[in-house]
């Protein structure tokens, strides 16, 4: 089978297009034929083996046969013998780990199948970004009915789904981002827009009970000013940065506000939870660019720019 290798840990060139053995399917897994992956600031840090220990995930000192990709959608090939919820046929997402590849080997409790009304394309975005703003909205932010809550780099890969979420509970949101995609934040259901460009959040008076940081540009500090006396302040750690998550997490034990990053892992209960907010129209990937599978190195440097609005898929 075709799969993205990686050989060393750089920039696009230490990914390349090979043949390679397609996986074995153990007891409790579903080999899957992937029609689209979905790229994210994982699949960035991974090739370039920043910060340095995301190295140990992926090969040290360097990596032998690593293929990238966490998301994926696509069809059932088989399923092993404790498998139940699936069966081959299954359109499914989910996800995995070696997804950029024609073939992957996934546990078939991280996979559900793919709403009704969505493409691969859609469906192959939705696990790792999706998840993250699940659990920062409803589990670690708690937000609840008629709240305030600002997320800075709305349009993000995590942002755009955040803003729809905290919509769906009930909250008034704020989106930050660039000019560019201020109308695409109102689009998602955002009751306000700042323009980072021209406005700061962090001086313009308004207070919030919830940040949501997905860009961490503003030191905790700073980010103060905008919550209320028990605000939370909530940063992204999969793209503001260890220092910046660390600085918020100790200043945070000092003053009412907290500043606690969280973690978030795939699981079927809240895969079913996101199928059925897609499904109810709830909730909708924003496809920014999409790649052919030979040039997924070139997605995951444009994702590593931190410039994509929405999210970025690799089709297969």
């Amino acid at each position: 089978m075709k799969a993205i290798v990686q050989k060393d840990f750089g920039t696009t060139g230490v990914l390349e297009l090979r043949e390679i053995d397609a996986p074995e399917v153990g007891d409790d897994d579903v080999l899957l034929r992937v029609r689209a992956a979905g790229v994210h600031a994982g699949d960035f840090f991974c090739m370039t083996g920043t910060p340095y220990p995301v190295r140990f995930a992926v090969g040290w000192p360097r990596p032998k046969t690593y293929v990238p990709g966490y998301d994926v959608a696509g069809v059932v090939e088989a399923v092993g013998s404790k498998v139940t919820h699936l069966e081959p046929g299954d359109e499914v997402f989910g996800g995995c780990t070696g997804g950029l590849a024609e073939l992957v080997r996934a546990k078939a409790d991280h996979l559900v199948r793919k709403p009704s009304g969505i493409s691969f394309e859609q469906a192959g975005v939705i696990a790792t970004s999706a998840l993250a703003a699940l659990h920062g909205v409803r589990d670690a932010g708690k937000v609840q009915s008629g709240q305030h809550v600002l997320i800075n780099g709305a349009s993000g890969g995590v942002g755009h789904f955040e803003v729809q979420i905290a919509k769906h509970l009930g909250a008034e949101v704020t989106g930050v981002c660039s000019a560019r995609n201020v109308d695409m934040v109102r689009s998602l259901g955002a009751d306000h827009v700042i323009d980072y460009t021209s406005e700061d959040y962090t001086e313009a008076g308004a207070r919030y009970d919830l940040i949501l940081d997905n860009v961490g540009n503003r030191p905790f500090s700073e980010c103060r000013r905008a919550l209320k006396p028990t605000g939370k302040h909530i940063p992204n750690s999969g793209h503001a940065g260890l220092g910046f998550v660390l600085a918020a997490m100790l200043r945070s034990l000092l003053v009412s506000q907290q500043g606690r990053p969280y973690l978030s892992s795939p699981n079927k209960e809240d895969m079913d939870v996101l199928r059925q907010l897609i499904e109810e129209e709830k909730l909708a990937p924003v496809i920014d660019r999409t790649y052919p599978l030979a040039e997924a190195a070139d997605a995951i440097s444009y994702v590593g720019e931190g410039h994509a609005h929405g999210k970025v898929v690799v089709t297969v």
